[in-house]
């Protein structure tokens, strides 16, 4: 028998329906939401290729790549959307359950390296190359990657109709517990992103700053439908609030990731360089010593003086204080006519 397709929808499966449907209106408003999340996206993307010749400052040229896997990942965010406004069946429940965790994996890895770079250029010190951020990035994804492929494989390998048929409050118990690696990565990054105010650079900060609030609206969507999807809908007897909740929380915060982070990050990627962003170019080679004595004076070579002064004046200390070094003075000799004067002088 088929089935009578709702108000807006045409000659499609009934899994679709929520995607066209008019009474429903929830499905057609987050689709919305989210192609213009993925317009959004695509748009950051050209324009983030358009901006790589014109990034002045090394370190921030190579966070580029951090960018470029974020906004991937916010991309898949957007479009796995449309996964849990279609009804779920043998396709769509493995596509949920791996790439959710996959794509926020991905996510946060990125705010977490950006985090850590920020704590180095805040103290002064030189930001990791581009291969190193990238090599970072990958490597904590790839641990949700391993995960999700661990799970499904095992699960439709000992049962593949069990998994498919799974009733809703284990499926919901076993996405979240999908989610652990995750909701370690977001707590690790809200911690790292604190200590990016720690330092002298503060040009710096405003980007631990944009990273910092990110995070934090993150957490609060996720203990929103977290809590939602495990208590609150049985609690309040709605068990077909499950995939709008979660539909909700992805388009919430793919767009809190676009405004908060991404497009901040992209207004100050080719902000000229100042003086105050990083250190005098000869702090790393030059002596310690000579640094400290600008504006000082050097007592190493005020006692090189004085030694050399009581070297000098040693001899003259030495001398016999009883010899008589005064200039003579001529003596008068006895007038010739001494003697015809009877040693009288001239009248």
């Amino acid at each position: 028998m088929t089935t009578q397709p709702p108000r807006g929808c045409g000659s499609i499966h009934a899994d679709y329906f929520l995607l066209c449907d008019m009474d429903q209106a929830w499905g057609i408003v987050l689709e919305s939401l989210a192609a213009a999340g993925v317009l959004v996206t695509v748009f950051l993307i050209c324009s983030l290729f358009f901006l790589i010749c014109k990034v002045q400052d090394n370190s921030k040229r190579h966070m580029i790549s951090i960018y470029f896997f974020f906004l991937l990942g916010t991309l898949g965010i957007f479009g796995i959307t449309f996964a849990f406004i279609i009804r779920s069946n043998e396709r769509i429940r493995p596509t949920r359950f791996f790439l959710f965790g996959v794509l926020f994996a991905l996510c946060f890895s990125c705010l977490l390296i950006h985090a850590s770079n920020l704590i180095r250029l805040v103290r002064g010190k030189k930001s990791f190359s581009w291969p190193v951020l990238l090599l970072l990035i990958v490597s904590f994804a790839l641990v949700q990657v391993v995960i999700n492929i661990e799970y499904l494989v095992t699960m439709v390998v000992k049962d593949r109709d069990a998994f498919l048929n799974m009733l809703p409050e284990e499926a919901n118990k076993d996405f979240v517990m999908l989610l652990i690696y995750v909701l370690f990565l977001m707590a690790l990054t809200f911690l790292v992103s604190m200590f990016t105010f720690c330092g002298p650079y503060k040009s710096w900060k405003r980007h631990g700053a944009h990273i910092f609030v990110t995070v934090l609206f993150s957490i609060a969507i996720w203990v929103v439908w977290i809590t939602m999807l495990t208590r609150g809908n049985r609690s309040l007897e709605k068990t077909t609030w499950d995939d709008p909740v979660v539909a909700i929380a992805l388009v919430s915060n793919g767009w809190i990731f676009l405004i908060m982070y991404i497009i901040p990050e992209i207004c100050f990627l080719t902000a000229p360089i100042k003086l105050g962003d990083y250190p005098p170019e000869n702090d790393f080679c030059q002596p310690t010593f000579i640094k400290q004595a600008i504006g000082v004076d050097n007592h190493a070579y005020a006692q090189d003086e004085i030694a050399q002064v009581k070297t000098a004046s040693l001899p003259f200390q030495t001398l016999d204080a009883k010899n008589d070094f005064s200039i003579p003075r001529a003596k008068a000799h006895p007038s010739p006519y001494h003697d015809y004067t009877g040693g009288k002088g001239p009248m």
